[in-house]
């Protein structure tokens, strides 16, 4: 029953922040709804138990992509000129409100909550409930897949070396 309201929410969160970055005027504003898609989609990961790929999600899109788009933003440049003025009166009250609503859902889940579905809190844990961990997919990765591994590092490493000298070619005039 957990699982099912998680991922509820957290599937309403993905598509609350996909809906701002298509309504939203501001592009700083875009990227932040999308970087909520990215969180929410990182948590419907591990409610699949996939945790390499939500930390993956984590770590390269919601902060290495994410960095670069508001780069890219930034250097492009917003200067339109943001009003000061409030247009929802009391939003600051309700989102007081909703933040401590938020953190007493989770400190009760957290001291009256059933967390057998999760296999890390459970006394047993399945086989099958474990492959997606980082564990089960590391020892496969750097034991029987380590020449592969290797290969395509030295192979992603030669790529970046050629991009960085094609970047530097100059043409020469005929």
């Amino acid at each position: 029953m957990a699982e099912a309201i998680l991922f509820v929410i957290a599937g309403l969160a993905a598509l609350a922040g996909a809906v701002t970055v298509v309504v939203a005027r501001n592009p700083v504003y875009s990227a932040v709804g999308l970087l909520g898609t990215l969180f929410s989609v990182a948590v419907l990961y591990v409610v699949q138990l996939a945790h390499l790929v939500a930390a993956v999600q984590v770590i390269v899109y919601a902060g290495a992509v994410m960095t670069l788009f508001l780069f890219v933003i930034m250097l492009i440049g917003v200067d339109k000129e943001e009003r000061g003025v409030e247009s929802l009166p009391r939003q600051r009250v309700w989102v007081g409100v909703l933040a401590g609503g938020i953190i007493l859902f989770a400190a009760g889940a957290t001291l009256f909550g059933d967390f057998e579905w999760v296999p890390a809190a459970s006394d047993t844990v399945l086989e099958a409930s474990s492959n997606g961990t980082i564990q089960a997919i590391a020892e496969p990765l750097f034991t029987e897949w380590v020449l592969a591994f290797e290969a395509t590092a030295l192979l992603l490493t030669i790529a970046a070396a050629g991009a960085v000298v094609l970047a530097q070619f100059k043409r020469r005039r005929s």
